[in-house]
């Protein structure tokens, strides 16, 4: 029993069946299992088809194929797709010595893999007439419990395989998150460079080259080149170009060409990506000059165009992004820019005016300092956006040793901001400034959005969608770091397992939504608790693990009571207040375990304790307890096996119902009672396999056996002389929440054709009554079958006979516990006088229970009890024995 699946992880089945069924796995898992255990065996996928290839050699499969057949095949895949609940199906082969099964593993409700088994019986001294040698023979037993042990390993098997692709995702989201502030980073210093250029003492043809280069390299971009328009205006021809060394040269091609032969020459910026199409003019132009994709802009100079900066591919089809478009249009500004700055004859104003028109709109925050007379030179408007002039010494000095190492590393250094919540990356760097001098130059850069991004795929990959607390990914990893402080400071933690009681009833009863409510309170709440506000990690559906660390160990008792204080008030929930209680696991390392996923175990263990205990407890891990959840493990595995095979396991036993009211006290029918004898562990009690099989939702299958085999006897009955008689059938808790109850039942009757009358269907006190308003519901469209209905443990809850009345009850069964010392005891003398005279007001009928005792008997004849049932008149026993006694 896995609790650590996470939902949402098995939701995802659906979409990567393919990557979870890698076919060279699955054919090493089926070799290896059908060599272990002498069966043959294929793996199949609802959307892959065959995924393995069947286990043995052409000799070995003859023989199987013709004593199977292909028909047999097809049956047997048509049941495993369309069950919705056995996963194990055994088909009939006309072969005595030949079983086939197919099993169907599920993930989260969706068909993840099929295997189809086949097994050759050979009892001990028994020859099988035409078996070749060569084929491998195992025995009954020996098949059953491999299909068994294929059906447990092949779902822990993907479950894990899907919990690795889940983390992998995470991870691969993370990486393209470093991977874009990588690029941001890289594109920050090419900037920056560029940036540079404007203090060149480099010819313009040199610097516009070199800032051609950076781009086209960072961009990876094949060629680029600087038009010139002639003095005439009607020429134009290349004065700075780059390209990489495969590609030739357009310069000589372009000298005093005519304008006409450039469309883009409009004095407009146009974007030509591959594939787009264009005006005829460019694509005659593009043909020549053998242009895939091209970005032309126009370079201006007091109002007029006076160059073209154009970036174009030769060879690849390229498309442009928005931000490569938005790229190259900066570029443009700080060749525009120099352009200006070399015309106006490098006079100090010009160049300052050009400068700061340049610094106005790079896009960053810039900042200059003379750091020698400590005064600051120069900030733009976006820097004095992002921080005051003061702040950059404070941003400075708050560097700890990682931020430095990074600083050394790139150049850069993270800032950030509490004020404004923002993050920076900040560059420096030393210059000469226009006027000569030696300055420092800061560039910031707003890379919030990409630290927030980043963020937001960390939370996804640690933090629990639902109520915000961490997941399970982030729960292994820090129970590692806190054995590990443990370890070096001599210390012990805890860890505390917490499980919702019947939080299924709260789903099935107020629906899902308000199930999601009351987990997240519960997690506000344990996020309260003061020593554990970031210890909290919920495991999945209502499962919680809280972790106390070494620092903490001393307070555990205390935490622990308040844990426990949190489930000792009322959920508001629908306009009513609900109570919820806990089970709680407690395991402390090192003592326990120093191992994350073998703490986790144990302190499972130690939950599951606290369950059967009675819930809405505490239970701290000993080895001892080990040994019962083996046992529990155990009978959960033969109860799934049991149940898959058309429930074969379980009988119906029905102990008489006696009507005291007629002279000789006839039998009036009967009570169904399942009783289950497994074939590997022998007769187990009800009381210990109908909880579990109630937890396991497979008490709909083997109540519905029930209902059918109870139906079937009683209509038996009807015609076999007692039309009168009666059959009492219980319905538990999770069968009565089911959408499809009635539907049921009324198919059960019809096919059953047993008279509706003659059927009475029990349902315990507490059930009834913890939701009136949804139990006359179902139980009045039960009433419409034309059913009866009883209260079954009356008086052991908190019913009133107000609240029956408002119930369709026909009966009402009194609990054994008043009925053993009546006669002995006033109270339960009372009590039971008075519900009958009451019930006989309100028009509803009494059963007792559990009468053992003539004298019993006789004080309950004076008190208009009708029906008895107990020991006195009978046990639960077989169907044939109440046949031979009663009919």
């Amino acid at each position: 029993m896995n609790h650590f699946i996470n939902q949402k992880q098995i939701d995802a089945t659906s979409e990567c069946d393919s990557d979870l069924l890698d076919p060279a796995l699955m054919q090493g898992l089926q070799d290896q299992f059908c060599d272990a255990n002498n069966v043959y065996c294929v793996c199949l996928s609802v959307t892959k088809g065959v995924v393995t290839k069947a286990y043995g050699s052409r000799q070995e499969l003859d023989y199987i194929h013709e004593k199977a057949g292909m028909n047999r095949h097809v049956v047997l895949m048509k049941k495993l797709l369309y069950s919705d609940v056995e996963d194990v199906i055994e088909e009939d082969l006309d072969d005595p010595n030949m079983k086939m099964c197919g099993i169907v593993i599920r993930l989260g409700g969706q068909i993840v893999a099929l295997w189809v088994a086949i097994g050759v019986i050979e009892n001990e001294g028994e020859y099988i007439e035409g078996k070749p040698d060569c084929v491998k023979t195992t025995t009954l037993g020996q098949f059953y419990r491999s299909m068994e042990f294929l059906a447990y390993l092949s779902k822990q098997f993907f479950a894990t395989k899907l919990d690795e692709m889940i983390a992998q995702e995470a991870f691969s989201k993370s990486r393209e998150s470093q991977q874009k502030i990588e690029a941001e980073l890289k594109r920050n210093e090419v900037m920056t460079s560029i940036v540079q250029m404007l203090e060149s003492e480099n010819g313009f043809s040199k610097i516009v080259e070199d800032i051609l280069a950076d781009v086209c390299e960072y961009l990876q971009i094949g060629n680029a080149a600087l038009f010139r328009l002639g003095n005439n205006g009607k020429t134009a021809d290349i004065i700075s170009e780059w390209c990489l060394e495969a590609r030739g040269s357009y310069i000589g091609r372009c000298q005093e060409r005519p304008i006409e032969e450039f469309p883009f020459m409009t004095g407009k910026p146009y974007i030509l990506s591959a594939g787009v199409p264009v005006p005829e003019r460019f694509r005659d132009f593009c043909g020549d000059w053998g242009i895939r994709a091209a970005i032309t802009l126009p370079v201006e100079f007091n109002d007029r165009v006076a160059m073209y900066l154009v970036f174009f591919e030769t060879e690849l089809e390229r498309v442009w992004s928005m931000n490569d478009i938005r790229f190259v249009k900066e570029v443009k500004q700080i060749v525009q820019s120099i352009l200006n700055k070399r015309i106006a004859k490098n006079s100090l104003a010009s160049s300052y005016a050009s400068l700061e028109a340049i610094l106005e709109n790079v896009g960053c925050g810039i900042h200059v300092k003379d750091e020698k007379q400590g005064m600051v030179l120069y900030s733009n408007q976006q820097f004095k956006k992002m921080l005051a002039d003061e702040d950059i010494e404070k941003c400075l000095d708050s560097q700890d040793e990682w931020r430095m190492q990074r600083y050394l590393e790139t150049g850069f250094f993270e800032y950030y901001s509490k004020e404004d919540e923002r993050y920076y990356d900040i560059c420096q760097t030393t210059i000469n400034w226009v006027d000569g001098r030696l300055v420092k130059l800061f560039t910031l850069y707003d890379v919030t959005d990409i630290k927030t991004y980043q963020q937001k795929i960390e939370r996804q990959a640690n933090n629990d969608f639902l109520t915000g607390l961490y997941n399970r990914m982030r729960c292994e990893k820090d129970i590692q770091e806190c054995i590990e402080t443990a370890r070096e400071h001599d210390g012990q933690g805890a860890l505390l397992f917490v499980d919702l009681d019947d939080f299924k009833h709260v789903n099935d009863v107020l629906g899902h939504q308000y199930g999601d409510m009351l987990l997240k309170a519960i997690s506000n709440s344990f996020q309260k608790i003061p020593e554990l506000q970031d210890q909290c990690y919920r495991m999945g559906g209502d499962e919680f693990i809280l972790v106390v660390r070494d620092d903490q160990y001393e307070q555990l008792e205390k935490i622990i009571e308040e844990v426990r204080a949190v489930f000792a008030k009322p959920w508001f929930l629908k306009g009513t207040e609900y109570y919820c209680t806990m089970s709680m696991g407690v395991a402390r390392f090192p003592g326990d375990g120093e191992e994350v996923q073998d703490l986790l175990k144990k302190v499972d263990i130690a939950m599951y304790d606290a369950k059967k205990a009675g819930k809405n407890g505490v239970a701290y891990y000993d080895q001892s307890m080990e040994l019962s959840t083996v046992k529990a493990v155990d009978l959960e595995q033969h109860m799934r096996f049991a149940t898959s095979n058309a429930c074969a396991e379980f009988e119906v036993y029905y102990q008489p119902v006696v009507d005291i009211t007629l002279d000789g006290d006839p039998c009036s029918g009967a009570e169904a009672l399942v009783r289950w004898n497994s074939s590997s562990m022998g007769m187990i009690s009800p009381a210990e396999f109908i909880p579990m099989a109630e937890y396991l939702g497979l008490i709909n299958p083997i109540g519905r056996f029930v209902m059918e085999e109870a139906c079937r006897h009683c209509k038996y009955w009807n015609d076999m002389g007692h039309p009168e008689y009666h059959v009492n059938v219980n319905l538990s808790v999770v069968q009565l929440l089911r959408n499809d109850i009635v539907d049921s039942i009324r198919e059960v009757i019809e096919m059953t054709e047993i008279d509706p009358k003659n059927l009475t269907l029990e349902v315990t006190e507490s059930l009834a009554i913890n939701d009136i308003t949804r139990m006359k519901k179902i139980l009045g469209d039960l009433k419409q079958l034309g059913v009866k209905l009883a209260l079954d443990d009356f008086g052991t809850g908190y019913s009133s006979l107000n609240h029956i009345r408002e119930l369709p009850i026909d009966i009402i069964k009194i609990d054994r516990c008043f009925i053993i010392d009546i006669g002995k005891d006033d109270y339960s003398e009372v009590f039971v006088k008075m519900v009958s005279e009451l019930a006989e007001t309100i028009g509803v009928r009494i059963c007792v229970e559990g009468v053992e005792e003539k004298e019993q008997l006789e004080k309950l004849r004076s008190m208009k009890v009708q029906y008895i049932q107990g020991y006195y008149y009978g046990r639960p026993m077989r169907a044939a024995d109440f046949d031979a006694a009663y009919l």
